[in-house]
């Protein structure tokens, strides 16, 4: 029972494994639109005067690549900068980490099943989106949370 508005729908797609490129994009649409749409609700993530480390290190990698231009007078990109954005690699990934597993408690809290959560994640079963939740919970668990 597929009409061709399902084949359009990124949020309700006929293969998953079709649709997972066109869901990304329009999920940042949908998130911009609802969340994003002004200047306010996007710096309401950030810190006024300070970078995150997600930001610096998205930063750095903008502006060696050129997708981001560098102002007048900024200083060239270089090898110090590089290696203070590559040192931050690791805090980005553990804040991800901590991101998804609470993103992942939260959708459950609110009623979602492991398979729309495997749906989402871009996972093949119920199974794989629940080990990948238990594995993130064991890894950003903090000594407290072991005792």
């Amino acid at each position: 029972m597929s009409s061709t508005a399902d084949h359009t729908d990124p949020f309700n797609p006929p293969r998953p494994e079709e649709a997972r490129a066109q869901r990304v994009h329009a999920s940042l649409f949908r998130i911009a639109g609802r969340h994003a749409a002004t200047d306010g609700q996007r710096r309401r993530q950030t810190h006024p005067s300070v970078v995150a480390p997600h930001e610096a290190v998205r930063l750095v990698t903008f502006l060696l690549s050129g997708a981001a231009l560098l102002d007048e007078g900024e200083p060239e990109v270089d090898r110090a900068d590089i290696t203070a954005a590559l040192s931050l690699v690791p805090l980005v990934r553990a804040e991800l980490d901590e991101l998804e597993a609470s993103l992942l408690q939260m959708a459950r809290g609110r009623g979602m099943t492991w398979p729309e959560i495997a749906f989402g994640l871009g996972l093949g079963t119920p199974q794989a989106a629940r080990q990948r939740y238990e594995r993130l919970a064991d890894r950003t668990a903090t000594d407290d949370e072991h005792a």
